[in-house]
């Protein structure tokens, strides 16, 4: 089973961990998470369509990321996450990490944190494998086409990461 550490409310270790995906967090108990961004030398963003088949957020656009298994940092999960998501190695690419948000969500018992990457390095489509069962496809998107996805309310995230694009 994978486990996750588990923050504080300053973002340091506690030295607990918890299963993955087990929502039932204690008030000031955090998990950590990573988005990134891969942009191509040429001003386009990689994004993906969550599969129709998703519990939530189904059809909506996103960046890769995920959660922080335990013992892992922010950057090797981000590097992880990328390679399994796209099949693109990021760990030679410009950039790197941007900034962290947190998000606190009693009701559901599930606070984190986010840490935000975004790399740059030349890539083409072909480079891109996503993973068939997590997507239902990708593309090479403008910022516009990105900020007309956030206005309309189906790219996850963007509200909270939309500086990263600028």
């Amino acid at each position: 089973m994978e486990r996750w550490d588990i923050y504080d409310e300053n973002k340091q270790l506690t030295g607990r961990t918890m299963a993955r995906n087990d929502w039932n967090m204690q008030p000031g108990d955090y998990h950590l998470t990573v988005i990134g961004v891969l942009q191509r030398p040429d001003g386009r963003y990689l994004i993906s369509q969550r599969s129709a088949d998703k519990s939530w957020g189904a059809g909506w656009w996103e960046v890769p990321g995920g959660g922080v298994t335990a013992g892992e940092d922010s950057l090797t999960a981000m590097q992880r996450e990328m390679l399994e998501e796209t099949g693109i190695d990021v760990s030679g690419a410009e950039g790197g990490y941007v900034f962290s948000y947190r998000r606190d969500n009693p009701e559901e018992k599930n606070n984190y944190f986010v840490d935000i990457y975004k790399f740059v390095m030349e890539f083409s489509e072909s480079d891109v494998k996503v993973q068939e069962r997590e997507v239902q496809g990708f593309k090479l998107a403008t910022i516009e086409e990105i900020r007309e996805l956030g206005r309309q309310g189906i790219f996850l995230h963007y509200d909270s990461m939309k500086k990263v694009f600028e």
